[in-house]
């Protein structure tokens, strides 16, 4: 099979489209649910996901707390499903984010935090399912199915959600002008040719993901990406925490995949950047000039919206990828589509 017929291929770039229907069918919803937040004014999100949700949620946090000043949180799924305490959420916003809606340790968090007094809302793809059920108000991503494993139009979808929520929320105009320009500028990312990066890392076994801020989230979704469809060890860390460790183990040519957007974490993810070129390792660079380092095309956008943009051309490369290693993107060894963690 070709590399251009896989279903993580074809998803993948079906993201502009399902990003301009779900902006546009959202809107009013969306539109209202910002000025009961800004009444509500709550003292905390929690944000609930597993997988890319996950990382999607790390994406909402540095949002959340950035546009509004609310000082947001990952639940751990496990102290309601498994150790049955009762957190105390009363005048808080739990954000459940997820493809399936079905995951049991998710639901019973949900579960538990509507009846500590949260206000539910989720962001989910299937209408239909239990989580959109429960939830106080429900966001459709409107992708239709996703069939590989590798979660892809179904994440960006997500975080498109996330951003359209935010900017109603705070009020963000320009946010919201920009959000209307990012189906056409996701198009433009799929189009932009990342080989390169597949040939870097054809033969890797070990590799480093990092990112800042607002960019983090993308960070971890292409180091889960590189683990699920390429069979490559790696691992996200923010800018700011490499050097509190993890720089130990960066030695000649081995490779760095670092991701930036114009905000202000760049100084610190470009002097990072510099750091690893004196160690003589093999950097990839996205969203950030860099001597010595193998520079990826990327687009200019609002700040909020380069990561997600950095997704979309990420996707590519990643299924060009696998291929060049050996890998189906779309049937990865040991796993499932939908993951159903007690």
């Amino acid at each position: 099979m070709r590399a251009d017929a896989s279903a993580m291929f074809r998803e993948s770039a079906e993201a502009p489209r399902i990003v301009a229907a779900m902006l546009e069918k959202n809107r009013d919803q969306v539109a209202r649910l910002g000025g009961r937040l800004r009444a509500l004014a709550p003292h905390a999100v929690v944000t609930g996901a597993r997988g890319s949700s996950d990382n999607a949620a790390t994406f909402a946090k540095y949002l959340i707390e950035t546009k509004t000043g609310t000082l947001t949180s990952s639940a751990g799924l496990s102290i309601s499903s498994l150790y049955t305490a009762h957190p105390k959420l009363d005048g808080t916003v739990f954000l459940a984010i997820s493809q399936s809606g079905k995951s049991p340790d998710l639901l019973k968090t949900v579960e538990a935090a509507r009846q500590a007094g949260a206000l539910v809302l989720a962001i989910v793809n299937d209408e239909t399912s239990p989580l959109a059920a429960l939830a106080h108000e429900m966001f459709a991503l409107h992708a239709g199915p996703e069939c590989s494993i590798a979660a892809t139009k179904t994440w960006i979808a997500s975080v498109a959600a996330v951003a359209q929520l935010v900017a109603a929320w705070s009020g963000d105009g320009e946010l919201e002008t920009a959000l209307a320009t990012l189906p056409e500028q996701l198009d433009r990312a799929w189009s932009l040719d990342w080989g390169a990066m597949a040939d870097r890392l054809k033969d890797a076994r070990d590799l480093y993901v990092v990112g800042r801020g607002m960019g983090f989230g993308t960070a971890q979704e292409a180091a889960l990406k590189l683990k699920e469809t390429c069979g490559l060890h790696a691992e996200a860390f923010s800018a700011a925490e490499v050097r509190h460790g993890p720089m130990a183990l960066v030695r000649q040519n081995f490779p760095v995949l670092m991701f930036a957007q114009d905000d202000e974490t760049m100084q610190g993810v470009a002097e990072l950047a510099e750091s690893f070129i004196k160690a003589r390792a093999l950097l990839i660079t996205a969203g950030l000039p860099c001597t010595g380092a193998l520079v990826l095309p990327s687009l200019r956008a609002h700040p909020v919206l380069q990561p997600i943009l950095v997704a979309q051309s990420f996707y590519r490369a990643a299924n060009a990828l696998a291929f060049a290693r050996g890998i189906d993107p779309d049937h990865p060894p040991l796993l499932n589509k939908i993951t159903e963690t007690v």
